[in-house]
């Protein structure tokens, strides 16, 4: 399918159900994003490596090998990829797995079955968050190099 002239971001799907991510890779491309898919966590990581970083990622919990929350833990612990906004979407949508995974870093979650216009809004937040963060960040900087300043 043919991507937008402009896209709104890069977005990485990372599910190891290919039905999954080719419903959630669809989505993105009518909401505008370019999707970057995923089989598995290892999958996630060593494209991440090759590509360079996403803005968002979409991530399954409940996968084989390495599930959702490993794969968190090795995003966080790499200074390239430790920003990026992951939302967990799955099936298990319970107060433990929100729990661990708000102790992970992860920054939103969605249940299966996945809404698009919802898909769409919960990227767009987790977008406007990283936008306001890098203001945020600049006019401190701003701020401190005027202080500094004779």
């Amino acid at each position: 399918m043919e991507q937008p002239a402009e896209s709104r971001g890069r977005i990485m799907v990372v599910d190891d159900d290919p039905d999954t991510v080719a419903v959630l890779s669809h989505y993105l491309r009518r909401e505008g994003f370019t999707p970057v898919e995923a089989g598995s966590g290892a999958d996630c990581i060593r494209i991440l490596a090759d590509v360079g970083p996403v803005d968002v990622i979409l991530l399954d919990l409940m996968m084989p090998d390495m599930d959702g929350f490993a794969v968190c833990r090795a995003l966080k612990r790499n200074p390239v990829t430790a920003e990026i906004p992951i939302i967990m979407v799955t099936a298990r949508d319970d107060l433990d797995a929100r729990t661990e995974g708000i102790r992970q870093g992860i920054s939103d979650f969605l249940a299966k079955p996945v809404l698009r216009k919802q898909l769409g809004n919960r990227i767009i937040a987790q977008l406007d968050i990283v936008e306001a963060a890098k203001v945020a960040a600049q006019a401190l900087d701003r701020l401190s190099r005027g202080k500094a300043a004779p």
